[in-house]
């Protein structure tokens, strides 16, 4: 079997005399096809789409369930209110870093908010098993990210990549976000911790984060707009440079025995892995991957031409999309059934106490304590 890969049809053809005039426009048309063939080289596992695609579904589903939920504890009456999804306690990552610290002081977890804290306990186990597949997997904004990205591949035949000293400032950025909160949150004494998450703000955090996006005002859809675009020109921005969660994430996965290993026996040096890899990682000079910003997407697995050069799994054990894939929905379901079983999933605020806070959430007393 030939091992072998031409790169060469990666490159344009060399235009001998001097680029003006036709010369030029034949060197320009050369430029975007080589653009063009770069970008079609960058491919993703079926599998990984599939489990992107379910989360991306169950998370809009809890959100229109609980969009739901908060209009009819807006009407008046006492009727019963219609079920409330936990799951959206998923975007409310800093209720669930509180909470688990809350839970180490007092050795309970607090009923307000327990499927944040329980779901950031879901990732963490994750991210420790497969790295960081809450980012390249599961999360719905990565699944966004990486569709503008293809969007921007698309268009333009390329994603941009940022000057490495900047690159590097930024990608600085989230550790410092996450520092900050971590540093905010181990500042407050025990009670002053547990007093935040029973406050009135944080009773609904969850409503007021709904009602930004439904009211979104100029400066925050400007905002989003500019980081769509920006994830359109550069693959991963908000990810790789400001989201504290996958900070968070990676952390842990730094401790993950499963890493892209690559055979140096059999690879070409071609260098398409390292074209592909949305972390931006020396996938091609290095016997294995063990960065922090490793997202365990095995996007380099898939778009390299040499079977066998590139693997993602453990020593001696290649581990398949489709392992990959049962393992991510077994260990996400076992959190998820172990969290139901010992009732640690659904809040215990009433009907009577959702209607009466969110009726008020907009006024002064349900303001930021930290104000």
């Amino acid at each position: 079997m030939n091992n072998t890969f031409d790169v060469d049809r990666l490159k344009p053809p060399v235009i001998k005399h001097k680029a003006t005039g036709k010369g030029q426009l034949f060197r320009r048309y050369f430029d975007r096809r080589r653009q063009t063939l770069r970008a079609g080289i960058h491919r993703t596992s079926l599998w990984r789409i599939g489990v992107q695609s379910f989360f991306t579904l169950v998370s809009l589903w809890s959100g229109w369930r609980f969009a739901q939920f908060v209009k009819a504890a807006q009407l008046p009456g006492d009727a019963p209110l219609p079920p409330r999804p936990p799951s959206v306690e998923g975007y409310l990552p800093i209720s669930g870093l509180m909470g688990l610290v809350d839970w180490f002081y007092h050795g309970s977890l607090n009923v307000i908010h327990p499927a944040a804290t329980m779901l950031l306990l879901i990732f963490i186990a994750i991210s420790l098993v497969l790295r960081k597949a809450f980012c390249g997997w599961i999360c719905p904004v990565g699944f966004i990210s990486d569709n503008l990205a293809r969007l921007g591949r698309a268009i333009l035949g390329r994603n941009f990549r940022i000057w490495k000293g900047a690159d590097i400032a930024l990608r600085s950025l989230k550790y410092l976000i996450l520092a900050f909160f971590i540093w905010a949150i181990y500042a407050m004494p025990p009670m002053a911790l547990r007093a935040f998450i029973e406050s009135p703000y944080n009773k609904v955090a969850d409503a007021k984060m709904l009602m930004f996006f439904v009211n979104i005002g100029m400066t925050g859809a400007v905002v989003i707009g500019l980081l769509i675009l920006l994830s359109i020109l550069v693959q991963g921005f908000w990810c790789r440079y400001l989201c504290p969660y996958g900070a968070l994430m990676g952390l842990f996965s730094w401790a993950s025995p499963v890493k892209v290993r690559r055979a140096p026996d059999i690879c070409t040096d071609c260098g398409i892995c390292d074209q592909v890899c949305p972390s931006r990682l020396p996938v091609m000079t290095k016997p294995q991957i063990s960065s922090v910003e490793c997202l365990g997407c095995g996007d380099c697995v898939v778009s390299c031409p040499v079977k066998g050069a590139l693997m993602i799994g453990i020593p001696e054990q290649k581990f398949s999309f489709r392992r990959m894939t049962a393992l991510i929905l077994i260990l996400f379901a076992t959190g998820w059934g172990l969290a139901q079983l010992t009732g640690t999933w659904q809040s215990h605020l009433s009907d009577s106490e959702y209607r009466y806070h969110i009726e008020r959430m907009d006024s002064d007393d349900y303001g930021h304590p930290g104000r």
